[in-house]
């Protein structure tokens, strides 16, 4: 075995040798081991001491050192000699290597490399000082100037807290002179966040550098190399960032050329830090032909309280130019704000927001690429709410909430269609269930124990608009605001053991600000509304019972079979329903031809008018669920599994004892399950009339089957089909029962809102910054060995068909299958697509194809929309590590 350190090897029968391999020699100039060092070693002990009764400095009072093999103290040298896994602690300072000489007159330290039987050099100095750690090949420290020379030195920074892998900056030099604690000179230095340490696949070539770690690095001429090729991307002076967590700084935007819009800036900003808690970015797009848009991004949490985020968008895009037929402009804005709060942080409060709303066609008119997906959507919906409970007998819950819900489907060049509801708030409250005749905490038994009665309370304040009056005065013209009071007494019991009953009544008081009289004008030939300011108010009261119990078959087949047993369930139930009618809250006017016309006041209220007529009906309503039991295939388990065939069935009708016609409902039945082992779930619905419809598509008391038809006309229905599936399916199980593959979620992971789907059945946003296919920068150099015979991949199908046929019409009012899928060609190739086709309107739905390929420390992605109204392709190349994301290359299609 040969040791080397500086420029001396000592043999392992102590002769030394000097290096002269120019290659593999190190270039510290440190003393050389003296001949009788082996010989004269004495056994490793950190506390170790020279014979000698002589008072030694006061460095060695305050140092700890150790070696494996031996320890030498020379005095007549004032060195100490440590070799083989040597290691000194002095202070804040921790150095590790092969061999250790240091002169403690000067305090000062050598350190340097070994080389084992193989001729591999091993146990690499190890030098840390406070937080900052370098790995050399050598170096040579003064304890007491705090300087060092340091030759081959590889020390990594985080860009930030808790930063790992790709996203630390690792800084390699030849020569570092270290001048103090902060500031080291660098010497033909190599920057790159690579994770393969040896050979980089890139690295940023810098001649001279001033390096203050974990804040920056101001570099003299620097030049990019790939594969220790250099590249034409240089820059006479570089600044490099290193501030460990978030900090202020400016966002290098994407070049780039639009058909439409023409040359353009994208994403340029700025980053801001707020505190510890929150942060915010600002950004804008800027474009040749006058386009421009702007962004505010921000996100706020605080672990174990609360979290959310704001965005808030504007585009301002100009087509074609001025003096054109084709010109246009148009404004489009988006807000989305979210938050939530830790259950935990306030029992009795809740705050919590979920915002998505803007003009109606922002996503459909955005010149972002990352916006494509969200133009399938047909409504952005908004909810604010915050509830608060005063737990005290009788408890008592109350909320306050803000409602938003917004057809994006209209067109929007008729600016009168209102396609936005809003509730501006929305007042809640509630007292809990008092059950009058038993003690709070007393066993209730029998129909009087039983009795009980709430208090409840709902207030509204109601608009509509569209996109050309929203957030202006005119959204206020139509508001309507009302109240409902209503105190529902109820109570239950048992007939005959197995049957439950339930009784009960309701009393209703609506509160309103606005009514309305209508007369005929004779002149005008119409109706003419007028509105009444001013409080007004309804009662009404009802009454209901209802019976039901649950019914069990069980048809066993034997143990010895596949399917041991299947179980059906039952729940029939029988309703009986009764309100008066309420007459006296309606007025007449003679209409035309001196027919009275009866109306209410309170028609168009937000609460709508009470029932003219006697209600006195009787539902009945069948719930249905299938169970079987299957033997385990694996024989190790003693019990069956059990597997649901089908989650629930439902039918329900009605009869109606007032009406002098058409007194049976329409049969109505939903269900739906999930098979093969979940992946796929299936719902539907459907709606049978047993009545027939004349030639004008009008119901008729004539029963469809003595029209010539069945015994019941189908009249609409429904069908919903989603199946996914993966490679990770099919994978083993460990002990837990999850699969090999998959990942365990991080509870603290956060996504900021995007107002779009949670899959990719509508295509998938563009975000650079991000690498789907590296799961696990630990793992992403290890190539799967059988990866010819496994490939990863995932298929995602939904089928919605609807169909209705109330007038004879017998058409698909929607019809569409959607897919979308990835396949992980090889480890580092991507392909994937997602795609649809609607039958109704025969053409295929937004369509997009990706490709990427990961370069290890890069990201090469191709994405291709080949035909449609989106029609496009984009190719980005770029770092996908945090610190250096600028380093990028991006274009897209022209026409």
């Amino acid at each position: 075995m040969v040791v080397v350190c500086g420029f001396f090897a000592i043999g392992q029968e102590g002769k030394i040798t000097p290096l002269n391999i120019k290659a593999d020699r190190d270039s510290i100039i440190a003393p050389l081991f003296p001949p009788s060092a082996i010989r004269d070693s004495i056994a490793n002990d950190s506390l170790a001491a020279d014979s000698l009764n002589q008072k030694p400095p006061l460095l060695l009072d305050k140092i700890t050192y150790k070696a494996k093999d031996y320890v030498k103290l020379s005095q007549k040298e004032n060195k100490i000699y440590l070799y083989n896994e040597a290691e000194i602690y002095y202070q804040d300072t921790e150095l590790k290597a092969g061999i250790i000489i240091m002169d403690y007159i000067k305090n000062e330290v050598y350190a340097g490399r070994m080389v084992d039987s193989l001729g591999n050099y091993t146990q690499l100095p190890y030098f840390k000082q406070g937080s900052n750690i370098v790995i050399p090949d050598s170096i040579r420290f003064n304890f007491d100037t705090q300087k060092a020379l340091i030759w081959n030195s590889r020390t990594e920074q985080q860009a930030a807290a808790g930063a790992l892998g790709s996203d630390a900056m690792k800084v390699y030099a030849e020569i570092t002179k270290k001048e103090n604690d902060s500031v080291y000179f660098l010497s033909e230095a190599k920057l790159t966040t690579s994770t393969d340490t040896i050979n980089p696949d890139y690295y940023i070539r810098v001649r001279k550098a001033k390096f203050v770690p974990k804040k920056k690095v101001i570099a003299g001429f620097s030049n990019l190399y790939i594969a220790d090729v250099p590249t034409p991307i240089a820059m006479p002076f570089a600044y490099f960032p290193l501030s460990v967590g978030r900090s202020a700084g400016v966002l290098m935007p994407a070049f780039g050329n639009d058909p439409d819009a023409g040359y353009f800036l994208q994403d340029m900003g700025y980053y801001v830090p707020l505190g510890d808690y929150a942060d915010i970015t600002l950004t804008g797009d800027f474009y040749t032909n006058g386009s421009y848009a702007f962004r505010t991004a921000s996100i706020y949490t605080k672990r174990y309280k609360y979290r959310g985020n704001v965005n808030l968008r504007f585009e301002n895009i100009v087509n074609s130019q001025k003096g054109f037929s084709d010109y246009s402009l148009s404004r489009n804005y988006n807000i989305q704000f979210s938050h939530t709060q830790d259950t935990k942080a306030s029992p009795n409060s809740r705050f919590s927001a979920s915002v998505n709303l803007g003009s109606s066609d922002y996503y459909q008119n955005s010149l972002q690429q990352r916006n494509l997906p969200n133009t399938q959507n047909n409504t952005l919906s908004s909810s604010i709410s915050y509830s608060k409970t005063f737990p005290n007998y009788p408890s008592v819950n109350m909320s306050m909430t803000a409602t938003h819900s917004q057809l994006t489907s209209v067109a929007t060049d008729d600016d009168d269609d209102d396609n936005i509801n809003m509730t501006l708030p929305t007042f809640q409250a509630s007292v809990e269930r008092i059950y009058p005749f038993v003690k709070r905490d007393g066993i209730k038994k029998g129909i009087i124990d039983n009795i009980n009665f709430q208090y409840s309370v709902n207030a509204q304040n109601r608009l509509t608009t569209n996109d050309e009056d929203f957030f202006t005065s005119k959204m206020f013209d139509n508001a309507r605001v009302g109240a409902s009071h209503s105190i529902p007494v109820a109570t239950n019991f048992k007939v005959a053991k197995f049957f439950s009953v339930s009784v009960g009544g309701n009393y209703e008081d609506v509160w309103t600000l606005e009514t309305y009289n209508q007369s005929y004008d004779e002149d005008l030939d119409e109706v003419v509304r007028d509105t009444i300011s001013g409080f007004d108010r309804y009662n009404t009261y009802n009454f209901s019972a209802s019976i039901g119990t649950t019914l069990y078959g069980t048809f066993n087949f034997g143990e010895d079979k596949k399917i041991q047993a299947i179980r059906h369930t039952m729940r029939p139930s029988l309703s009986y329903g009764y309100a008066p009618s309420f007459e006296q809250f309606y007025d007449e006017y003679l209409g035309e031809d001196g027919v009275e016309v009866q109306y209410s006041r309170f028609t168009g209220t937000i609460n709508g008018a009470p029932s003219l007529g006697k209600s006195n009906s009787l539902s009945f309503s069948l719930a249905n669920t299938l169970e079987a039991k299957v033997k385990d295939k694996d024989s190790t388990k003693l019990e069956p599994k059990k597997v649901s065939l089908l989650s629930n069935f439902n039918i329900s009708t009605g009869y109606n004892f007032v009406s002098d016609s058409l007194r049976l409902n329409p049969l109505s039945i939903n269900g739906g399950t999930s098979i093969l082992d979940n992946k796929m779930s299936i719902n539907f619905s459907a709606g049978l009339d047993p009545y027939a419809i004349d030639n004008n598509g009008t119901r008729i008391d004539t029963w469809n089957i003595d029209n010539g038809g069945s015994l019941f006309r189908l009249t609409r229905a429904n069908a919903n089909v989603s199946y996914s599936i993966s490679s990770d399916m099919f994978g083993k199980k460990d002990d837990k029962g999850r699969k090999e593959d998959e990942e365990e979620l991080d509870p603290f992971d956060y996504v900021a809102q995007s107002g779009g789907r949670d899959d990719d059945l509508f295509g998938r946003a563009d975000d650079f910054n991000s690498n789907p296919i590296r799961k696990d920068d630990k793992n992403a150099d290890v190539e799967n060995p059988v990866y010819g015979t496994k490939i990863p991949w995932n298929v995602r199908v939904a089928y919605s068909a609807n169909y209705s046929n109330t007038a004879r019409q017998n058409e698909f009012s929607s019809h569409s299958l959607m897919f979308s899928g990835d396949i992980e060609l090889a480890p580092r190739w991507s392909v994937g697509g997602s795609s649809g086709y609607d039958f109704k309107n025969q053409g295929f739905t937004l369509t997009q194809l990706r490709f990427q390929r990961d370069l290890k420390s890069f990201t090469m992605r191709f994405n291709w929309t080949p035909f449609g109204t989106y029609k496009r392709w984009y190719f980005f190349i770029g770092i996908d590590s945090s610190i250096l994301k600028d380093l990028k290359w991006e274009n897209r299609s022209q026409n």
